[in-house]
């Protein structure tokens, strides 16, 4: 067994006494390279804890060690995004139950104190008292490979908008004849005449030299991420395709789009109860915002900010060239209700039907 160490045995008669006996949750304080496990049985009793390394022999081994306690109802996995993720997913491929748990509350925090043993039970006790309902996402399919994809592709087109507003401004300040040859053209065309100039790397004591260089080093940036984002594009475009067609076949849903919104809801989409969870998770459900004669809901600046920003741009395409959706925005405005009110409809309208297009695409893969 690769455990490192055992801090505390609290149940009188040991754990040895409870193997096939007793049912118990496991909770698991995740961190980068140790996993610390707590096992707590129906009567919130403390059974034991032990540490193990974050590895897929250090998952087998906690496996082991937690199912020799007694029956496993459920997992408490904090972080099963990002420390827990390996954890997770192998719990899920062996069959078991998962449920994603919170930090421990404030008043744990107080009256207990912080540790490792103290982070685990607690996850352990909120899956055993119903608190922690959240099912974690399946990271072992196609909708993984798309995240692992679209996190390079999506920090290129950031650093590409960057070098293009470091081109810009260095061609504002730039000597007179850099400035003046290239301010009246387009990002496009500066680039591609910046790719074709011979800066003198023997002069570059001189501010015009060394500006011709600079610029020329940024457009040549700005073409490579260029070719890297576009071979991202195909390969995202590829598994779109395959992972969700009947999302993609809706009106002004495009790869990018399209591979945002089933990455948030992930390949186990029936870990939602219903499409109003979904609205929640990306942000749209409305939240009320009315007080005294005025009733009124307002946008949600909660959930998943990248999916909200999908469905905001899938409502405003549509709104510029559905008709359908020109009709509604133009029935709504004569009504008197303002813009946001009116996207805020839209984004909540959006979201129940792609939804619904991905529990058609998901549930039958």
């Amino acid at each position: 067994m690769t455990a490192l160490h055992t801090r505390e045995q609290v149940r009188p008669d040991g754990p040895a006494a409870a193997v096939g006996t007793t049912r118990i949750w496991v909770g698991v304080d995740t961190h980068q390279q140790t996993h610390h496990v707590g096992v707590i049985d129906q009567n919130q009793t403390r059974v034991a804890n032990q540490e193990f390394p974050a590895t897929e022999a250090g998952y087998r081994d906690l496996v082991q060690y937690v199912t020799s306690l007694g029956t496993v109802v459920a997992f408490g996995v904090e972080s099963t995004g990002s420390y827990g993720a390996g954890l997770t997913r192998h719990l899920l491929v062996e069959g078991h139950e998962v449920y994603e748990v919170n930090r421990p509350e404030k008043a744990t925090r107080v009256s207990e104190g912080k540790s490792d043993p103290i982070d685990a039970y607690s996850a352990a006790t909120q899956v055993l008292t119903r608190k922690a309902q959240g099912r974690p996402k399946m990271t072992s399919g196609i909708v993984e490979a798309l995240r692992a994809l679209k996190i390079p592709r999506d920090g290129a087109v950031k650093d590409r908008t960057r070098a293009y507003s470091q081109l810009r401004d260095l061609i504002t300040t730039a000597p007179a004849p850099i400035h003046d040859e290239l301010i009246g053209l387009s990002s496009k065309k500066r680039v591609a005449r910046l790719l074709r100039i011979r800066p003198d790397l023997t002069q570059l004591h001189d501010p015009l030299h060394a500006t011709r260089h600079a610029l020329q080093t940024l457009a040549r940036r700005i073409r490579a991420l260029d070719q890297e984002v576009t071979a991202a594009d195909k390969q995202i475009a590829k598994l779109v395709n395959q992972a969700c067609p009947t999302l993609l076949a809706m009106r002004q849903v495009g790869p990018q789009i399209a591979s945002q919104l089933v990455i948030t809801a992930g390949e186990n989409i029936d870990r939602m109860r219903s499409e109003a969870t979904y609205a929640k998770l990306t942000g749209v459900a409305p939240l009320p915002a009315s007080s005294g004669k005025t009733n009124r809901h307002r946008l949600n600046r909660g959930g998943d900010r990248q999916a909200n920003s999908a469905l905001y741009l899938l409502a405003v395409g549509r709104m510029k060239n559905h008709p359908e959706t020109i009709a509604y925005v133009q029935k709504r405005q004569a009504q008197g209700m303002p813009k946001t009110e009116i996207i805020r409809c839209l984004k909540r309208y959006l979201a129940r039907t792609t939804y619904q297009a991905l529990r058609t695409d998901l549930m039958t893969t």
